[in-house]
């Protein structure tokens, strides 16, 4: 890995052992703390096709969205977890970084990708590409084994850890740390790094590539590439601006080896409805029965920027015909006297 790992190793002891994971006897995985960018892999830094790479990935952060602060990113690699401290390294640390969060040759493996990749591309111009979003894997899998999910029916990362078929452990610790930042929500921006956000942090990327292969080996043609262009979508679904996302990579095109018994999948976009001020009520309606009704009626994706914005648009992702139909039942909504 690293040639010149820094002196401030810190060995962080596994939160349990799934079955096959690691053996008994085997040491603690190592945790680097990243202040600058030669501390990190070169395969990593400088992405190639020869040398193609799957990494954990995961952002912690103050108010994680384009006007909050990046404070650490989580690296996993088998062998090793990076912390690398964008308070301490700074945004020099971070644009190094850059070319392999946007390249195709590494696969991120996060889970719920669209904060991180919207404070990312607001705070450094990143374009986080080429993820595999375990949240959306999750989903196609149940759909798949005939299980399709309810309206905001979204597997929580605890959830995920603790279903003995991706994981099956526990992940008490991670209440620990919501009950901290519900306390301070600057707890991520103190420095020096306490042992409790070193563990923290390493143990949300560092079962994501046991949970990744896991995944891929359940996914059939059709969800894979479903789950690439989703991955693509949530990537940028909090990331309009004025350019319309026309900078942004092509998405992932309909594969032409899909099994001839498959029905042909249809084209799934992003669409970003503008709602003026004063309909946003309307559209959610009280305890948001509104969205609750138009969610259950399309079979799409329908997020709110909520507290952390955009405070003033809806986003719709899925396939075209479905987005379309919510589109129309949310203006008819603004419309609603």
């Amino acid at each position: 890995m690293a040639d010149d790992p820094p002196s401030h190793l810190a060995h962080v002891p596994l939160p349990s052992n799934p079955g096959g994971l690691v053996s008994d006897d085997a040491p603690p995985v190592p945790i680097y703390i990243i202040t600058e960018a030669s501390q990190l892999p070169v395969e990593f830094l400088e992405p190639s096709p020869e040398t193609k790479l799957v990494i954990g990935f995961d952002c912690e952060g103050v108010d994680l969205c384009r006007y909050g602060t990046l404070c650490i990113m989580q690296i996993a690699f088998p062998d090793a977890i990076y912390l690398v401290d964008a308070i301490e390294g700074g945004d020099m640390l971070i644009e190094a970084c850059k070319p392999a969060l946007e390249s195709r040759y590494i696969t991120k493996v996060i889970h719920d990708c669209k904060r991180d990749s919207e404070a990312l591309y607001f705070q450094f111009g990143i374009k986080l590409h080429n993820v595999m979003d375990t949240q959306i894997a999750y989903t196609l899998i149940e759909e798949q084994d005939g299980r399709p999910k309810g309206p905001d029916d979204y597997i929580s990362f605890v959830s995920l850890l603790a279903d003995p078929r991706y994981c099956g452990i526990s992940y008490l610790e991670k209440e620990e740390v919501r009950v901290l930042l519900r306390q301070d929500p600057k707890f991520w921006k103190y420095r020096p790094l306490s042992d409790l956000m070193i563990r923290a942090a390493a143990d949300d990327v560092r079962f994501l590539l046991y949970i990744y292969h896991k995944m891929m080996e359940k996914l059939n043609a059709q969800s894979l590439w479903n789950l690439a262009v989703r991955g693509e979508l949530y990537c940028r679904c909090f990331c309009i601006n004025d350019e319309n996302l026309a900078e942004w990579p092509a998405l992932p095109s309909i594969p032409d080896d899909l099994p001839v018994d498959t029905e042909a999948p249809e084209e799934e976009i992003l669409s970003v409805l503008d709602v003026p001020p004063g309909k946003m009520g309307r559209v959610i309606g009280k305890k948001g029965a509104s969205i609750l009704a138009i969610k259950e009626s399309c079979n799409a994706e329908i997020l709110i920027g909520g507290s952390k914005g955009p405070p003033d648009k809806v986003f719709i992702i899925g396939p075209v015909k479905q987005v379309r139909k919510a589109e129309a039942m949310i203006r008819g909504r603004m419309l609603d006297m």
